[in-house]
């Protein structure tokens, strides 16, 4: 992959991250308004409807092998299903920000996977990069452990980011031959209808209660089923098949940031001093875990080997 593109693709998942983190505010709003596991069965059905969408327009629809179907599926378990009900029943147990820190864990898990079992390089550069970015997110959730106590909760939470990281193996092994767009909409259709069924059992008047809300909450849940989550995840699928799922995880670090962002502007939530120091350490993070620096002194390092060359 050219520079170009390359710089395109990481900007594009950094748009991403934005859009996560506004989605946090989203789906607080909307887990207050709606029941919460019902509502994202069908916001993330939304989001494999709009998926579906993207590949009939653009013809990229085929059948799968049958090794194509068993990585998707493995990849749709892990990171829709089991990741999203953990989600949900870890967060009635355990607050927010130290959810936020533990599931901060993906990008060195994933880094970790992709290593065993994708071949993929850890440098020493790359995990300075994990490094930075995790510190990155301690300073944002406040700098201390001291509101983290071991419980059922936490350890929920960490299951639900581990599942989560090996999704993200299954989706790099899926994506080897299977374009990424259809692989996220056959995990989000079939996941979503997964989410349902469970839906039914945990949350028997649910689907009645998915009618009791005003317009703006539907608004809401539309912009995060179809952009935040759809389209979102199209582009970070797409960018674990073209470079990689330990360099495209890094960039979750993001998510915690702009969440604060956004809870400031809508929620009228304070950002601290603490919390912008870290966004810092996580911008260096990216640009060390990314291997992006690694390139700019690779490339350096050849310049000024070439001109040595020249001058002797």
């Amino acid at each position: 992959m050219d520079q170009k593109r390359l710089l395109l693709n990481y900007g594009l998942l950094f748009f991403v991250t934005a859009i996560w983190g506004l989605n946090m505010v989203l789906i607080k709003v909307l887990v207050e308004a709606l029941p919460p596991q019902t509502m994202t069965a069908f916001r993330i059905m939304m989001a494999g409807i709009t998926a579906l969408i993207i590949i009939i327009l653009g013809k990229s629809f085929r059948r799968l092998s049958k090794r194509e179907w068993i990585y998707t599926l493995l990849g749709m378990l892990f990171s829709v299903i089991l990741h999203h009900l953990l989600i949900a029943v870890g967060l009635t147990m355990i607050d927010a920000s130290n959810a936020s820190l533990i599931l901060a864990l993906v990008p060195l898990t994933t880094a970790i996977l992709a290593v065993l079992f994708l071949g993929e390089q850890l440098t020493k550069l790359r995990t300075i990069g994990y490094i930075l970015a995790l510190i990155g997110v301690f300073f944002i959730q406040g700098g201390s452990f001291s509101n983290m106590q071991l419980s059922q909760g936490e350890l929920i939470i960490f299951i639900a980011m581990f599942v989560q990281a090996i999704s993200f193996i299954f989706v790099k092994k899926a994506t080897a031959t299977l374009d990424s767009k259809q692989v996220t909409t056959i995990m989000y259709l079939v996941g979503s209808i997964g989410l349902l069924i469970i839906s039914f059992i945990t949350e028997p008047k649910g689907v009645n209660e998915m009618t009791s809300a005003n317009i703006f909450i539907y608004f809401l849940f539309i912009v995060s089923g179809v952009v935040a989550t759809g389209v979102g995840y199209i582009v970070f699928n797409a960018s674990i098949q073209q470079i990689g799922a330990g360099k495209t995880a890094i960039f979750n670090n993001f998510v915690p940031f702009f969440g604060l962002v956004f809870s400031a502007l809508f929620l009228d939530e304070k950002i601290t001093s603490s919390q912008l120091i870290g966004f810092v350490f996580i911008v260096a993070g990216v640009l060390f875990g990314t291997g992006y620096i690694e390139k700019l002194w690779a490339k350096k390092h050849n310049q000024i080997n070439n001109t040595k060359k020249i001058v002797g």
